[in-house]
């Protein structure tokens, strides 16, 4: 994965559930533009839904991969349904709970809960639910071929999986 929207993996049950979280910070760049100040008042920096669906979905990836020790090739096929109440700040961070509803040859389905957390009461919010599907591509209908490399693997992936005490499944 070229960006990662996850920096740790707190919680690995095998074949089920995967919980990762991302701090949010205003170091973060896409942040100045999301929303930038202009004529109509100052800069309200927020992470953008569309990162929170792919953090999620990066979570319950690495989950789907990771049933078959990372031999397949995961990709997100489909967002069946995504629902997120509410705007997350700099300074917040975000917790992805994901776990497999189906799992079959061909791919799997997930479902996901987000949370933010609120540093001030040490309490955590749900703000959100998503589900979605992944495809093995290695098992695709198209007679395509795709490199047999696992394109999912970077080394900043690989230090999560390590510090997570997964790194002998990317082996």
């Amino acid at each position: 994965m070229r960006w990662m929207w996850i920096d740790q993996i707190t919680t690995f049950e095998p074949n089920r559930r995967m919980v990762a979280v991302k701090n949010v910070s205003l170091a973060e760049e896409h942040l100045h533009q999301h929303f930038a100040a202009g004529p109509d008042g100052p800069a309200c920096p927020v992470m953008p839904m569309s990162l929170m669906v792919e953090g999620m979905a990066q979570t319950a990836g690495v989950l789907v991969g990771s049933v078959n020790r990372f031999r397949e090739k995961v990709i997100l096929a489909k967002v069946n349904d995504a629902r997120i109440d509410r705007e997350v700040i700099p300074g917040q961070t975000i917790r992805y709970d994901a776990t497999i509803e189906r799992m079959d040859a061909a791919g799997a389905s997930t479902m996901g809960l987000i949370d933010v957390l609120d540093h001030r009461t040490g309490t955590w919010e749900r703000i959100g639910e998503i589900s979605l599907m992944f495809s093995h591509i290695d098992a695709n209908r198209s007679g395509l071929q795709f490199p047999e490399h696992n394109f999912v693997f970077s080394d900043n992936f690989r230090l999560i999986l390590e510090q997570a005490g997964l790194g002998s499944l990317a082996d």
